[in-house]
């Protein structure tokens, strides 16, 4: 399953992070419904689940942590059968600058880093001032893979300016499976402050 380019927009909830993913049209409007997340808060081992829709009837695919609450934990990508469909895991030394993530698929190993290094660290100084680092960060952030062996790229992530967490994914490799590709996006949101 490829989809080249879609939006994830994020909507956040007392105890449940939500996550809508939807196609983006020709013209680069925002299509379909291709899926809907939820991510329960304060669990000890992460887990987001993709539904085709709010009803929750059908669940499509997930993303599941290996370890619990580990910086570095290596999170599988899951079909709805629980067959495996790819991994991802936070390079912790290497996110101490400049977030950085691995992400593998059949065929496939990429690795992804925040697009522009000024930001990164001009985030985590933001984040270290006291009381300032609990107010809504202003900076957007970008994630750009590619691939190990080629460097060609694979997969970016940009977030829109607005005060709901909105993204904007490109998937120029047609190797990477949908699937993977939305459960790295949102994961870029629901995990990067680990």
């Amino acid at each position: 399953m490829v989809v080249p380019r879609f939006f994830v927009k994020q909507r956040i909830t007392v105890m449940v992070n939500r996550y809508e993913v939807y196609a983006a049209n020709p013209d680069g409007s925002e299509g379909q419904l291709l899926a809907f997340a939820e991510q329960k808060r304060m669990k000890l081992k992460e887990e987001v689940v993709f539904f085709t829709d709010e009803s929750k009837t059908r669940q499509v695919f997930s993303f599941k942590a290996r370890q619990r609450l580990d910086v570095s934990a290596e999170h599988d990508v899951l079909d709805e059968h629980g067959t495996p469909l790819g991994m991802f895991k936070k390079e912790f030394g290497a996110s101490l600058l400049r977030s950085t993530w691995n992400l593998s698929a059949p065929g496939l190993e990429a690795v992804g880093k925040e697009r522009r290094l000024f930001i990164a660290v001009l985030r985590r100084v933001w984040n270290l001032i006291p009381y300032l680092g609990d107010v809504w960060v202003p900076f957007v952030f970008h994630f750009d893979f590619a691939d190990k062996a080629s460097g060609q790229p694979v997969l970016t992530s940009e977030r829109q300016k607005a005060i709901r967490d909105r993204y904007t994914v490109t998937v120029p490799d047609p190797r990477l499976d949908f699937r993977v590709a939305a459960s790295m996006a949102v994961a870029l949101d629901a995990l990067q402050s680990r």
